[in-house]
């Protein structure tokens, strides 16, 4: 779909949305880096004119039968002052303006960053988006951000203002040196455009390697592997598998290597030509007497300032063309489409009870053609207490998914208090549900961090929490309380908490959400059946009177529960309350029940 959606703007230009995305944005972040980059133009532009200016009236002088040492003096001593001051002035600008470069090119990750948080979590899980992010990545760096794309763009026009002052002074003394000098620039402009078209081109595979690359040093860094990498010796599998892809990388920059070598040779024998041209017309000139020595001087470096300048144009240009190739990818992933339709509608009594209905739910992961729910219906009325158990691969937790509306169902619908849950505001509908998936993730932040999320409160709020969850002895005795570092990535004195403890903290962040429908998603799957009761039996007294849902292979959550949904095959086979369905015999939670019952009776 996204594809699809962007089509039309792959044969366009991409400098222009390229130029409208980033230089607002730039702006917006630091205008002292426009206006001090206008100023460095006008003295970009100023520097060769110095000597342009004074080197003739200086040769001049120094030639002279009769010489006027006061005024070599003079103008040795202006053309000397005036290009130090105007030079040392541009070279400090300049530096100072590289300080922006890692400045924007963070600032830009940090948006990328920013959007992968932002875009429908189906696009997590979506190849093309995937590689959408790998791409936006590299564009970034491979452009060098908006320092390098505006640095191109400015040298640009000050190449332009350079041009103007060479050229008056060419075309008042030798006007046929403009034409060589131009035929020979187009020469080298189009041999330019040659390589960085294919720079571009093959852009999409250097990027599909880096990712596959990038991915294989992940998971050789990822220390949360370190056991399995030691215990199967499974090393020098990856490191085979990282060379793999070096050798692809070395591969790629050959092949771009004998791509582009013809015309790099080119543009050496066109750059000599174009030299040798300038040198010769006008000794002819100067040996016939039509210019002075100091004007042959003058004619020269105003034919190299002129060719520079023209050649800086168009290779600005260029490089502001292929810059902008790369920093599309940008573009087109902070604008990448919406994957779900997003509704307007406030969700009445948002912290009050709702009644969610599925009605004859139907879904299958996208590109995969392989139906997870088959035609699903329950309701799930405020307050009550579900319990959903089954088989890997059953659909439970596509069936939470699908509630949280983390997708959106491919036929049939999910109601909330009698609304397709597509027409209500879709923030405001997340605000529904505090999970706590199988795959929780802690960050490697504070202890007080990964439960309030940003928020502040008292210190006693987060206390009672702890206390609920049975956390707070174990917080008491970490080097820092509750701002203690989990992990170590970037403390020291980070520390890692058991499976348990863990889960006990992903619970307590559940709760401080107080959300009106709470979910447990196998959060404790790693644990023995007696210890996953005693956290389901403890959370559930937590929770109250909220709606709550739970979900297990195990069905040590399900004794206190209002119903059970027993998932098989994508459907819910069976459904009730736990003695209801022990009554069926042959009934799927019967037989579940009993080849279990020996680790929880």
């Amino acid at each position: 779909m996204a594809d699809k959606a962007m089509a039309g703007k792959k044969e366009k230009s991409k400098v222009i949305p390229v130029l409208k995305y980033f230089f607002p944005d730039a702006w917006r972040k630091s205008k002292a880096y426009f206006i001090l980059s206008v100023i460095n133009v006008l003295l970009m532009a100023a520097a060769p004119m110095s000597d342009l200016i004074f080197m003739p009236l200086l040769v001049d002088s120094l030639m002279a039968p009769e010489k006027d040492i006061k005024l070599i003096c003079l103008y040795g001593g202006l053309m000397i002052t005036v290009s130090i001051i105007l030079n040392a002035s541009y070279s400090a600008l300049t530096t100072h303006l590289e300080k922006y470069a890692d400045f924007f090119l963070n600032a830009t990750s940090v948006d990328i960053s920013s959007r992968c948080m932002e875009i429908d979590f189906a696009l997590t899980e979506n190849k093309e988006a995937l590689e959408q992010i790998k791409k936006a990545r590299d564009g970034i760096n491979y452009s060098g951000g908006v320092h390098n794309i505006a640095r191109a763009f400015f040298n640009t026009i000050s190449n332009g203002l350079k041009i103007f002052g060479a050229a008056a002074i060419m075309i008042a003394s030798a006007p046929l040196l403009l034409l060589p000098v131009g035929v020979l620039l187009a020469v080298s402009a189009v041999i330019n455009k040659k390589k960085n078209e294919i720079d571009v081109k093959q852009f999409s595979e250097l990027s599909g390697i880096n990712r596959i690359f990038g991915h294989i040093l992940w998971e050789m860094e990822d220390y949360r592997g370190g056991k399995d990498v030691r215990l199967y010796s499974a090393g020098g599998m990856m490191i085979e598998k990282a060379s793999q892809q070096i050798n692809r990388l070395n591969a790629y920059w050959e092949k771009i290597y004998r791509m582009k070598r013809p015309y790099i040779i080119t543009d050496s024998f066109t750059a000599a030509a174009r030299d040798f041209g300038t040198y010769l017309y006008l000794g002819i000139l100067a040996i016939i007497g039509k210019i002075t020595i100091g004007t042959f001087t003058q004619l020269v470096n105003a034919s190299g300032t002129l060719s520079n300048a023209l050649q800086g144009i168009i290779f600005g240009l260029q490089e502001v063309e292929k810059s902008s190739g790369y920093a599309y990818e940008v573009v087109k992933f902070m604008e990448y489409p919406p994957y779900m339709e997003k509704g307007t509608k406030k969700v009445e009594n948002l912290d009050k009870g709702h009644t969610i209905e599925f009605r004859n739910v139907s879904f299958s992961y996208p590109n995969t053609g392989v139906k997870v729910l088959d035609n699903v219906s329950i309701t799930l009325h405020s307050g009550e207490k579900l319990s959903v158990v089954g088989l890997n691969g059953a659909g439970k937790t596509t069936f939470i998914k699908l509630l949280c509306r983390l997708y959106d169902t491919d036929s049939g619908e999910i109601l909330l208090d009698g609304v397709n849950i597509k027409s209500y505001d879709y923030d405001e509908y997340m605000k529904l549900f505090a999970v706590v998936f199988q795959d929780f993730r802690l960050l490697a932040f504070s202890v007080d961090d990964n439960v309030l999320l940003g928020n502040t409160e008292p210190s006693e709020v987060m206390d009672s929490l702890l206390e609920k969850v049975g956390l707070d002895e174990k917080v008491q005795t970490l080097p820092n309380g509750r701002e203690t570092m989990m992990f170590k990535m970037f403390d020291k004195e980070g520390v890692e908490l058991s499976g348990g403890e863990q889960q006990k903290l992903a619970i307590a962040r559940a709760l401080y959400k107080d959300a009106p429908v709470v979910i447990l998603d196998e959060p404790t799957a790693a644990l023995d059946p007696v210890a996953e009761y005693e956290i389901y039996k403890r959370f559930d007294e937590l929770v109250g009177g909220k709606t709550a849902v739970y979900i297990s292979h195990r069905l040590s959550s399900c004794k206190f529960c209002d119903h059970i949904a027993v998932f098989s095959e994508g459907t819910i086979k069976e459904f009730g309350t736990h003695d209801e369905l022990l009554r069926k015999q042959d009934g799927l939670y019967s037989e579940m029940f009993k080849a279990q019952a020996q680790y929880y009776i």
